[in-house]
C-alpha cells in the first residue's frame, strides 16, 4: 500500500508541468487592461521634453524627471481645451492614466489636462501670445494707424447691458454731441467672447459706415479678461484697416489686445476722451476766441465812448463834412475813368464792328454769286465757239471722206458704162468660166440692175486670158 502511494507519487512527480502559452496581443491586451485598471487617474509631475505636434491635433511628449522617463500623449479633444501651448522644457503637473500602446508595447500616460507649474495657465497663455505676436512685429508702432481727429461715427464692440455703453455714450454726448455711435452687440466674456468681438470688427470694416472702432469691457480678473488675450482676436485686430482703440479693463489691465491695437486707452470712459480729444479742443478754442472777441468789443467801444466824449458837435460835423467831401471826389474820380474805359471801350468796338462789316461785304454771298455767273457765262460761250468750230471741222472732214469714198467706189466706174455680173448664189463674176448654162445672173448697172439666163458661154482666147 506504501509502495504504491510511493510509486504514484513518484510518477506524478515525474510529470512535467503544464505550459500555457500566450499569444503577443494577448498578452498586451491583458497587461493593458491590468495597467488602466489599476492607474485609472493619477497627477504626474514632470518636464516636458520631445515635444511633437502632429497634423491630426495630438501632441506626443516624453514627460521626464532627473531619473527617469515616461512617453505621454494629448488627445486633440483635451488639447483643443489648454488655454496655453506645450513647449519643451516647461515644468508641468500632469494629470491622466497609464495605458499600453499595443504596436510597440509600450507604456505611455494619456494625459486629460495640464497644468504648468508656478505661473497659472491663463498667465503663461499670456506670456507665449504676447512673446509670439512680438515676435512677428504686431506690436511695432510703425504699422500702427492714426486715429481720425474728427471722426464722424465710432462702432463700439461691446455688452449691450453693461454699465460701459452707458458710460461711453455720456462722456461722448457731453464732449461731441453730433458724433454718430454703432453699437455692434458682443459677448465680452466667456469662451465665444473672442470670435464675437473678431466679428464685430469685421462687420464695421466690410460696411464701412464707421471711421473708428472701439473694443471696450470693464475690469475684471485674468480669467475674465482672457477673450481679449486670445491669439484670434490679436489677428483680427491687425488685420482690422480701420483704426482700433482698445478700451479692457481698468488703467492697471493689460491685455494682448492693448498690445495690437491703434490706441490703448486705460478705461472706456478715457477711449471716449481720447476720440474726442481733438473736437472738445476746438470746441474749447472757440469758447476762448469768442471770450476773448467779447472783451476786444468791450474794450473797442469804451474806447470809441472816450474818444466821442472828448470831440465837439463842431468838430464832429466838421470831420463828416470832410469825410463826405474825399468820399465825393472819389466818387467823381472813379465817375471820370468810368467814361473813359467806356469811350475807350466803344471806340475799340466801333472799329471793330467797320472791320468785320468791311469783310461781310467783301465776303458778301449775292457779289460772289454774280461773279461766279459772269464766269460761267464766259465759259459757256467759249464751250460753245469752241463746239462750233469742232463741228464746222469734223463736217470738213466727213465731205474730204466722202469725195474720197466716191472716187473708190465702184459705183463710181458703173456710171462711165460698166456693169457688176453676180452668180445665181450671189457670187461676182470675174471670168465666163465660172458660169454655167442655164444660171440665173444678176447685173447690176449704174442705176438699177438686170437678170438674165445664160444660153451660151463663149470661151475665152488664149489671148486674152493669158492677157
Amino acid at each position: 500500500m506504501e509502495k504504491s502511494q510511493l510509486g504514484f507519487s513518484f510518477e506524478a512527480a515525474q510529470q512535467p508541468p503544464q505550459r500555457h502559452i500566450w499569444k503577443v496581443s494577448d498578452l498586451v491586451a491583458k497587461l493593458r487592461a491590468g495597467i488602466e485598471r489599476e492607474f485609472s487617474d493619477l497627477w504626474v509631475e514632470g518636464e516636458i521634453c520631445d515635444l511633437r505636434p502632429a497634423a491630426s491635433g495630438h501632441i506626443y511628449f516624453t514627460l521626464k524627471d532627473d531619473e527617469g522617463q515616461l512617453t505621454a500623449v494629448l488627445f486633440r479633444r483635451q488639447a483643443s481645451l489648454l488655454r496655453f501651448h506645450p513647449e519643451n522644457g516647461l515644468h508641468i503637473l500632469l494629470r491622466g492614466r497609464l495605458s499600453l500602446y499595443e504596436q510597440r508595447g509600450q507604456v505611455q500616460i494619456v494625459a486629460e489636462h495640464l497644468e504648468p507649474m508656478g505661473a497659472g495657465s491663463l498667465q503663461l497663455a499670456f506670456e507665449q501670445v504676447k512673446r509670439r505676436l512680438e515676435q512677428e512685429g504686431l506690436f511695432d508702432a510703425e504699422r500702427k494707424k492714426p486715429l481720425p481727429a474728427f471722426p464722424r461715427c465710432v462702432g463700439i464692440v461691446t455688452s449691450p447691458s453693461g454699465a460701459v455703453i452707458r458710460d461711453f455714450i455720456t462722456v461722448v454726448t457731453r464732449r461731441h454731441a453730433a458724433l454718430e455711435i454703432l453699437l455692434y452687440p458682443a459677448l465680452v466674456q466667456g469662451e465665444a467672447a473672442a470670435a464675437e468681438v473678431a466679428k464685430g470688427i469685421a462687420y464695421f470694416n466690410q460696411t464701412r459706415e464707421v471711421d473708428l472702432i472701439v473694443i471696450a469691457r470693464g475690469g475684471g480678473s485674468l480669467e475674465d479678461l482672457a477673450p481679449f488675450n486670445a491669439e484670434p482676436l490679436a489677428r483680427a485686430i491687425a488685420a482690422s484697416e480701420l483704426p482700433v482703440v482698445s478700451a479692457v479693463g481698468h488703467e492697471t489691465d493689460f491685455t494682448i489686445a492693448d498690445f495690437v491695437a491703434d490706441l490703448r486707452a486705460p478705461t472706456p470712459s478715457a477711449a471716449a476722451e481720447l476720440i474726442t480729444a481733438a473736437q472738445h479742443r476746438v470746441e474749447e478754442h472757440v469758447e476762448e476766441l469768442s471770450q476773448r472777441l467779447s472783451r476786444a468789443a468791450r474794450y473797442t467801444v469804451m474806447q470809441a465812448r472816450e474818444r466821442f466824449s472828448r470831440v465837439s458837435i463842431e468838430t464832429a460835423l466838421a470831420h463828416i463834412r470832410d469825410g463826405l467831401g474825399r468820399r465825393q471826389q472819389r466818387v467823381d474820380e472813379v465817375g471820370f475813368r468810368m467814361e473813359t474805359a467806356w469811350r475807350a471801350l466803344f471806340h475799340d468796338r466801333k472799329q471793330r464792328l467797320e472791320s468785320l462789316a468791311a469783310a461781310v461785304s467783301r465776303n458778301d454771298a449775292a457779289q460772289r454769286i454774280r461773279l461766279f455767273r459772269e464766269r460761267l457765262d464766259n465759259f459757256s460761250s467759249r464751250l460753245l465757239r469752241a463746239q462750233a468750230l469742232a463741228n464746222q471741222n469734223r463736217r470738213a472732214a466727213l465731205q474730204s471722206l466722202e469725195r474720197q469714198l466716191a472716187t473708190l467706189s465702184p459705183l463710181a466706174v458703173l456710171n462711165r458704162g460698166y456693169a457688176l455680173v453676180y452668180s445665181e448664189s450671189g457670187a461676182l463674176l470675174k471670168r465666163a468660166s465660172e458660169a454655167r448654162p442655164g444660171e440665173l445672173l444678176s447685173t447690176r448697172l449704174a442705176s438699177g440692175a438686170v437678170e438674165s439666163r445664160i444660153t451660151k458661154i463663149t470661151p475665152e482666147k488664149a489671148g486674152q486670158e493669158k492677157a
